[in-house]
């Protein structure tokens, strides 16, 4: 949020992009590296390591971040939650929350699939979660360039190349290579929703910015809960290792519809907008 009101009209994705950058540079390097800390040195030093960089950055917050113009003047609780009568809100949050748990159907049983399915075995794992975690990076670099451009055009690529990758990835996963290739494939496009949703969000709610940041997140937190549960339930089922794959494509599928629908809606909304703003030119002009 105070990313986004610190940059100018046309990097604002970018800006946020570059924030969320911390989540997937810890799921490429920071998630094996406190494991492999945690096998040699003991399960509690990454907790120790948590406290220390949580400490360093309150610290490089308040002394580095600037306050953006107009902070603490609005953000009352009433207005922040007046937002939720907003249709686009409610968008927004199913878009991310059933669209986004495509990617966790598979990220979740990764530990699953690569040895089971890929025959690479388990010393493979931490390599395939590493080629995810990049795929994420390079997605968000990605999403907030092009978020920049057009919201909703982000979200349709993010959600339809989500798909793809996740059916290509069901269909040819038993090979090693292009399983792994898929799987970057759809750590990109996954992240394609990240910038593209917070910067959905803020616009939807202009005058609730703290309830839309929370909410972002929110809603990628059902996605993830989501799509590990579904993924569970046919796994559960007998459907084999790579049921949570097509899972995967339908709730992509299911993200895609609501963002349709969201589209039609705001596209609505513009033109009874436009037709608002037309002069009434209704007089009859007189004769001569």
């Amino acid at each position: 949020m105070i990313a986004a009101r610190l940059s100018p009209a046309g990097r604002r994705a970018r800006s946020v992009s570059l924030v969320m950058l911390g989540l997937t540079i810890a799921t490429m390097i920071g998630v094996p590296a406190s494991t492999a800390l945690g096998q040699s040195v003991g399960w509690r030093s990454a907790y120790v390591i948590v406290v220390v960089i949580a400490a360093i950055t309150a610290l490089a917050v308040w002394r580095l971040v600037p306050e953006p113009e107009g902070a603490g003047t609005t953000g009352s609780i009433r207005a922040e939650l007046g937002a939720l009568r907003r249709g686009q809100v409610w968008f927004a949050l199913g878009i991310g929350s059933i669209g986004f748990g495509g990617m966790f159907a598979v990220y979740s049983y990764i530990g699953e699939i690569v040895p089971g399915v890929m025959g690479l075995g388990e010393r493979a794992v931490p390599m395939a979660l590493f080629v995810f975690g990049l795929g994420m990076t390079l997605g968000n670099i990605l999403a907030g360039r092009l978020a920049d451009r057009s919201v909703y055009g982000t979200i349709f690529l993010g959600l339809i190349g989500m798909a793809l990758s996740l059916a290509v990835f069901a269909l040819v996963a038993q090979n090693a290579i292009a399983g792994i290739l898929l799987l970057l494939a759809i750590a990109i496009t996954s992240q394609m929703m990240g910038p593209s949703l917070q910067l959905f969000l803020l616009d939807a709610s202009p005058d609730a910015p703290s309830l839309a940041a929370a909410l972002h997140h929110s809603a990628l937190n059902i996605g993830n809960s989501l799509g590990a549960a579904l993924g569970a339930a046919v796994l559960a089922a007998g459907w084999g290792l790579l049921a949570p794959a097509w899972t995967g494509v339908a709730l992509a599928v299911l993200g895609l519809g609501i963002a349709g629908w969201s589209f039609v809606v705001h596209r609505r909304q513009q033109a009874r907008g436009v037709a608002a703003e037309v002069p009434e030119t209704s007089e009859v002009p007189a004769a001569c």
